[in-house]
Formats: C-alpha cells, sequence, structure tokens
C-alpha cells in the first residue's frame, strides 16, 4: 500500500510538472494547441512519449496560475486591450448578434491570442458580404473541431485586424450552430458572452483611480 501511495504521488507530481511546462510554453511562445504544448513538454523534461498527461484542464488550471504569478500587470492591460477591441468588433458586428469565447474571455490571452468572436447568420455569406461592401480586408480559414455528438464539423472562419490586435470571427450559421462548440479544454460547451456583459466586465477589471 505505501509503494502504491508513493507511485500515485510521484505521478501527480509528474503530471503537475508537465502542466507547469506546456502552460509555460503557451503563455510564452505562443503555442495553441493543448497537445501540442504538452508533446513539446514531455519532450523538454526527457519523458517518454508514451508518458501519463495531464488534461487540457490541467493545463488551462496552470496556464490561469503562470499568467497570475508572472503576468504581472502587463499581462493584465494586453488583456484590457484586447477585450476593448473585442467590444468594438462586437459594436460592428451588431447585426450579427456577436459572442466573445476563447482566451480572452477566459482570462488566459497573451501577446500571440487573437480576439475570437461568434457571428449568428443564417446566409453563410452574410458576413463576408459585410466586409467586401466597407471594403474591410479580411482572411478566409476553416477550422475543424469535434461536436458534441462526436462529428466532425468544419466552421468557416474569417480573420481581421482591429486596434492592432487579430480577430476571428466564427461563423455561426442557421439554426443547427445555435448550441455553443465543444471547449477544447474540457469539451463542455464554451462559455461566451455578448456585449452588454462584456462591458460589465471591463467595468469591474478598470483600476480605481486613487484620491
Amino acid at each position: 500500500m505505501g509503494r502504491q501511495r508513493n507511485n500515485k504521488r510521484r505521478g501527480l507530481k509528474l503530471r503537475q510538472e508537465l502542466a507547469a511546462e506546456a502552460a509555460r510554453i503557451m503563455a510564452t511562445e505562443g503555442q495553441r494547441s493543448f497537445l501540442t504544448a504538452k508533446q513539446k513538454a514531455a519532450a523538454r523534461l526527457g519523458l517518454a512519449p508514451n508518458v501519463s498527461m495531464p488534461t487540457n484542464a490541467e493545463v488551462s488550471e496552470a496556464l490561469k496560475a503562470w499568467h497570475a504569478l508572472y503576468g504581472g500587470q502587463g499581462h493584465l492591460d494586453n488583456l484590457t486591450a484586447l477585450r476593448r477591441t473585442a467590444l468594438d468588433a462586437m459594436r460592428l458586428f451588431s447585426d450579427f448578434h456577436p459572442k466573445l469565447a476563447g482566451p480572452v474571455l477566459e482570462g488566459t490571452a497573451d501577446n500571440h491570442s487573437r480576439v475570437t468572436l461568434h457571428l449568428f447568420a443564417d446566409d453563410p455569406d452574410a458576413v463576408l458580404r459585410f466586409l467586401l461592401e466597407r471594403n474591410l480586408p479580411f482572411q478566409q480559414e476553416s477550422r475543424r473541431i469535434r461536436w458534441h455528438d462526436g462529428s466532425q464539423r468544419d466552421i468557416e472562419i474569417l480573420v481581421m485586424e482591429a486596434g492592432g490586435h487579430a480577430v476571428e470571427l466564427m461563423m455561426m450559421i442557421g439554426r443547427d450552430a445555435l448550441q455553443s462548440p465543444p471547449s477544447p479544454v474540457d469539451g463542455r460547451p464554451q462559455q461566451r458572452i455578448g456585449p452588454s456583459e462584456l462591458e460589465r466586465l471591463l467595468d469591474q477589471s478598470a483600476p480605481v483611480a486613487s484620491l
């Protein structure tokens, strides 16, 4: 029993070390893939490829801890700037009922992070026309994600720049897309908020003026 407890403690300690190193990689190198970050962490710690990896949720918690410990005011200032850019973009795309999701909402965004907005429309070309009519430059991408039922779905993404930051517009087309996509962290529906909720979040995080 004693040996089993020791093995369990060593295993837990190793998972924590892996999660911490994967978080550091994501925070400092702009790595967005949890899997790639964990694989790099295992290699840098000299561990076998088949080592028991921490979950994405464990890495996400370690990432929040990293920012809290090392990010300082610079992290908070960058996060606020990203959220203000998100609010400006949400106002621009108000006709598409925008929602903020991803690291900028969760507080784990860094200098490499994009602002992620979900836009809703029945017409798959509506946002594209909106950008073209206003001569707003953008790039088109596609991202394959695993849906809640286990199926694979391709999400069309338009990427533009606003306020010096990259903003990705994820197209939520039709009634079937009203359900929030699975989070890459834990597979549950992604947390997302609208403009009024983001305004409150920004007000809550604003520094209090000294008297």
